[in-house]
């Protein structure tokens, strides 16, 4: 059996690459590095989480011992700490929320927002930014203004750029009948449930038990595969986020925020400590802050003015000199020039794709990064966001999802053209237990409610 994201050989390349990203020493990694290629292991990380054959028994063998030695060189950073108090201590001051009351449209607008921008990712998730464009000016769609289409697209293109294939049958406009399932939209109903039950008492053991009896680990990918096993095997957090899961810095925890955010409207402190408490389940270091971000983003874009000052507030709750503010701070740097006209929409992605080389397409940094670039650039503008979010080429649906999201909370539902709401018919479909369909309205109605009493 081909098992994406927990087959022990394709976790070593991965763990190589996380450890270096990390800063560990050379020294330490070549040696181990050279004994794993050595005995016939690959060193090059698994675009989409699997090799294509599973190894020799022998060959796992070794590769969970070599797990094992790049486990011990984990180490702390002062720079980029786990624990919500030393994080704390490199923030600026707190700032008071706002006391500003919520309508209910910019709920709705967050929801729809979210639904639609993950919806134009999905068919062309996992296809690199050239061919995005590819097909897009294949079927007239470029700049992209619509959802993707299959029809008018030459077989050659389709050949070389297949959609992807759980989602082509449901995410085209030609079949689109609501917002399909997707993991984009389980996490933020999930985190509903959750905030409902517990509020302000919300605890990652919470989390782990609510991932154990509505999640099934089939529907779960990356750091999230990882610590679901560990959640399975015993392990406390945060062990569950730091054992054999070299994905602890990937985009899992961010797209988990939108509803931690929401439920803290202006108080994007607050929005950070619950998405905090989410966020170390399965993450570390710049994962974590990518939650804590983008909840900060979804606090403030349903109070704020205008993107800019949604990204302002956001900026506040990550450690300065992270890599994760570094790419926030590039991104939207990259916005207004191009927003200011120094850079065009190929310059300005060439710009991203340059800065984050070889880095794994669902990691928080580049996707972050794009995402801040998108609502800097065009945070008063849905389709425009959200298509430079998708055209960007990354992970199309997440980053399609929550730029959509802050979008839709700033604009509100009415300031979202229909083309991309209706469709969505109202609908989400989920796996999550309860019903196989969620009325986005009332998702949007019961999270009004939520914030309500969170305050």
């Amino acid at each position: 059996m081909r098992l994406t994201w927990a087959q022990p050989e394709d976790l070593v390349p991965a763990e190589l690459a996380a450890l270096r990203e990390q800063g560990a020493a050379e020294s330490d990694l070549a040696p181990i590095q050279r004994r794993w290629a050595d005995a016939g292991g690959s060193i090059a990380l698994a675009p989409s989480g699997a090799s294509a054959e599973s190894a020799a028994p022998e060959l796992r063998v070794l590769a969970r011992a070599v797990l094992e030695e790049l486990q011990a060189l984990h180490a702390p950073s002062v720079d980029e700490p786990d624990e919500w108090s030393d994080i704390v201590a490199l923030l600026p001051a707190a700032v008071a929320p706002a006391d500003a009351s919520v309508a209910f449209t910019r709920v709705h607008g967050a929801w729809l927002g979210r639904s639609a921008g993950c919806l134009l990712g999905k068919p062309v998730e996992k296809i690199p930014r050239s061919g995005i464009e590819q097909i897009a000016r294949a079927t007239g769609n470029w700049p992209i203004r619509t959802y993707f289409t299959a029809v008018g697209l030459p077989d050659e293109i389709a050949r070389r750029w297949p959609w992807n294939r759980r989602s082509a049958p449901t995410s085209l406009i030609e079949n689109i009948n609501g917002m399909p399932e997707d993991d984009d939209l389980n996490f933020p109903i999930l985190a509903l449930d959750l905030l409902e039950t517990h509020g302000k008492n919300l605890t990652t053991e919470h989390v782990a038990e609510a991932w154990l009896g509505a999640l099934p680990a089939g529907r779960v990918f990356t750091a999230e595969r990882a610590a679901y096993r560990n959640i399975l095997d015993a392990r406390p957090v945060p062990d569950t986020a730091t054992h054999h899961n070299p994905f602890r810095e990937w985009i899992g925890a961010l797209i988990r925020a939108d509803v931690h955010g929401w439920a803290h409207p202006s108080d994007v402190r607050a929005a950070a400590a619950s998405a905090w408490t989410d966020a170390r389940l399965s993450h570390t270091r710049n994962g974590i802050y990518g939650e804590m971000w983008a909840a900060a983003l979804c606090s403030a874009s349903l109070v704020a003015r205008s993107a800019d000052e949604a990204l302002d507030a956001a900026d506040t709750v990550v450690p300065p000199a992270s890599r994760l503010a570094a790419a926030v701070r590039l991104g939207r740097e990259t916005g207004r020039s191009l927003t200011g006209g120094l850079l065009t929409v190929d310059s300005a992605l060439d710009t991203l794709h340059e800065a984050f080389e070889g880095m794994h397409w669902v990691h928080t940094l580049n996707n972050a990064a794009l995402a801040a670039c998108a609502l800097q650039a065009y945070g008063d503008d849905f389709g425009a966001a959200i298509a430079f979010a998708v055209a960007g080429g990354w992970d199309t649906d997440s980053v399609g999802a929550t730029v959509g999201s802050v979008v839709g909370g700033l604009l509100g539902a009415d300031g979202i053209d229909e083309a991309w709401t209706a469709p969505l018919k109202d609908r989400i479909a989920t796996s999550m237990p309860g019903g196989t369909e969620r009325s986005i309205r009332e998702l949007a109605e019961r999270t009004l409610r939520l914030s309500a009493g969170m305050s």
